[in-house]
């Protein structure tokens, strides 16, 4: 399992949100410097997600992207924004490994569709997903603030019609929270498809990696190929060394 060590952009800085709230933000200062940190702890990745543009499909992170994808040394995802094909060549062309579509993945599967052709392995799909009081999981859009219509496992079977390099899987709910990820949600994305899952949301803790580990599809024994880690990194609860550690 690789460990996708996170930084979330807002307005040039490093922050953390709550659960997807834009008024419930934590700091973290300059993301350059928090990015040489993850890369010298040993991450596989670095996972930036643009909020701003996530918002109004803006470019207010782009440059700052493109500087830490070109001066990082490791291989860099980001998502945020994009909504279009130029998106996604702008960013692979500046040096990013592997771009992340969400709104328009599901809006505009004719973006997906040709991005998957144009760039095979280099287009991921973000699925971020809340709870609806009837235990269903519902994924969001537009920065998490609108409810996409669609079940999460309807939206995977909707965006693995392309040729996707992998899922990035998000409880909305247990974002930001240090509450622990949402395993049988993950399970269960597992089952319904073969292309790669990242885990996303709610780790606190070298348990919660391990846990994650061990989460399998109950038909295949597939398990996840990746977990973004942000806050509980961002605030010492688990060093990136551990995490790597765990993650192997």
């Amino acid at each position: 399992m690789e460990l996708l060590a996170a930084i979330d952009l807002r307005g040039g800085a490093a922050v953390r949100l709550l659960k997807g709230d834009y008024g419930k933000q934590s700091d973290y200062g300059d993301p350059r410097r928090m990015a040489d940190e993850l890369v010298e702890g040993g991450t596989d990745w670095l996972h930036l997600i643009d909020l701003d543009a996530a918002k109004d499909g803006g470019r207010a992170n782009r440059a700052l992207i493109l500087e830490l994808a070109q001066s990082c040394g490791v291989p860099v995802e980001t998502g945020g924004g994009v909504r279009s094909l130029d998106d996604v060549q702008e960013l692979l062309d500046g040096g990013v490994a592997r771009v992340i579509l969400g709104t328009s993945a599901l809006e505009r599967p004719d973006v997906l569709e040709a991005a998957c052709q144009r760039h095979p392995g280099s287009v991921a799909v973000g699925l971020d997903y809340r709870r609806r009081g009837d235990g269903v999981a519902e994924v969001a859009v537009r920065g998490w603030l609108e409810g996409a219509g669609q079940t999460l496992l309807e939206a995977v079977a909707s965006v693995t019609r392309h040729e996707v390099a992998a899922l990035i899987v998000t409880s909305i709910d247990r974002d930001g929270t240090l509450e622990g990820p949402d395993i049988e949600g993950l399970a269960e994305v597992l089952d319904a498809t073969g292309v790669p899952i990242v885990a996303s949301a709610g780790v606190s803790s070298v348990d919660d990696l391990r846990e994650l580990g061990l989460v399998a599809s109950p038909r295949e024994g597939r398990r996840l190929q990746g977990v973004v880690v942000g806050k509980a990194i961002a605030e010492g609860r688990v060093s990136v060394r551990e995490a790597v550690a765990a993650c192997r």
